[in-house]
């Protein structure tokens, strides 16, 4: 039986796996068991931080909301209720770039919402 040389391969998943760790600090950067490691927890800490940053960015967009329906005389929870009664299918992502945007549009959503 011929004799099989595993280096090619070897070499070639630690080089990526070493390119994938470039930057970290000290080992975790350099030795391909430890960087191993590194890399299944930075893949960890990325899924997790995609999933938070669709929750964060919700509650930037009901803090806006919220504020710019007091100024107009209502609270948060009656202003959605109301949307919802008046069946206006906006969601806050486009009722918070309002908000920034075009104030005016968001006071007429308002008060038809308070209706």
């Amino acid at each position: 039986m011929a004799r099989i040389k595993r280096g090619l391969v070897s070499h070639r998943k630690h080089k990526k796996l070493l390119f994938l760790t470039k930057g970290y600090r000290g080992t975790r950067s350099k030795l391909v068991k430890v960087a191993r490691e590194a890399a299944l927890h930075a893949g960890e800490y990325a899924f997790a931080g995609r999933k938070n940053k669709k929750r964060d960015f919700r509650r930037l967009w009901i803090t806006r909301i919220s504020e710019a329906t007091k100024q107009n005389g209502i609270s948060y929870s009656k202003f959605i209720a109301g949307l919802n009664k008046s069946n206006i299918k906006i969601d806050r992502k486009i009722l918070s770039d309002l908000v920034l945007n075009d104030i005016e549009a968001f006071k007429k959503i308002v008060e038809m919402a308070q209706k």
